[in-house]
């Protein structure tokens, strides 16, 4: 059993996340209320931590029952209302949808690996999956605490702000499609689902027409990764690697029709 000292030496912070993905902070919170702490992290990092070590501990509590009691004394249900339990849980949400999913992932990879009655060594494995991505999202928030002191993350807002310009709309796509690999994460298809159909509706199509005028091949292709691909990935057979996988893939189209639409836009300036 690895104590959390240990853990610590294979924290992984991530500290070279672009400062894109840690500006996307302006969003709701998919599970309720956030709290005014995530307007505050520097504040609350002394709590953050306390709390990624009292998860580490909880979790490996549970661990410890199912290795020495076995899977009917364990309760599994506990994995995920200690991860819905601190505040932790919509600091690292609102700042880095990436690394909260792989959190859900790992709480996953546990709760199953015990249920499944898979051997204790299995189960440590999925944990030490878990510790480590704690201790990345832990990283994560204590690097958006410094944009945030300086000014640079938008506070957290209880209302969704609309795009204004189409490249805005396109980042604005990207980080949806970070929520759709988070839901799916949690166990949510249906919710991973609609958040697909909503993106393609309220965001894509506002914007296709303007696409279709650079590079029509690539919004048929979007269409179809909107309609049917990511759709289709979005079942029960699925992982959450081959859901990220489809995302990540329309991410870099999504980037593309960003870059045309920005070079478009500077050529109609330099006309006139």
């Amino acid at each position: 059993m690895q104590s959390i000292s240990q853990v610590r030496k294979h924290r992984g912070l991530g500290l070279a996340f672009g400062l894109f993905a840690l500006l996307a902070a302006g969003q709701v919170s998919a599970n309720g209320a956030i709290g005014d702490h995530v307007n505050d992290l520097k504040g609350h990092l002394g709590q953050y931590s306390e709390e990624v070590d009292w998860l580490i501990a909880k979790y490996d509590g549970v661990v410890d029952t199912y290795e020495k009691q076995g899977k009917s004394k364990t309760n599994t249900n506990e994995l995920v209302e200690f991860w819905e339990e601190v505040d932790f849980h919509s600091a690292i949400e609102t700042n880095y949808v990436p690394v909260y999913a792989n959190i859900w992932q790992g709480i996953f990879g546990v709760k199953q690996a015990i249920e499944a009655g898979k051997p204790v060594a299995e189960v440590r494995a999925e944990q030490e999956k878990l510790n480590s991505a704690f201790w990345q999202a832990l990283g994560a928030v204590k690097l958006a605490s410094q944009y945030q002191e300086k000014g640079l993350l938008s506070k957290v807002q209880t209302t969704e702000a609309e795009p204004t310009t189409m490249p805005e709309t396109l980042d604005d796509i990207k980080h949806r499609l970070d929520r759709v690999v988070a839901k799916f994460a949690e166990k949510l298809p249906e919710a991973a689902t609609t958040i697909v159909h909503d993106t393609y509706l309220h965001r894509f199509e506002g914007v296709e027409g303007a696409l279709i005028e650079q590079d029509a091949a690539l919004v048929e292709d979007l269409e179809k990764d909107f309609n049917v691909t990511l759709p289709q990935a979005l079942n029960e057979k699925s992982s959450v690697d081959d859901v990220r996988t489809v995302v990540e893939a329309m991410q870099g189209k999504i980037d593309r029709a960003k870059s045309l639409l920005v070079e478009a836009e500077k050529k109609r300036k330099d006309v006139f």
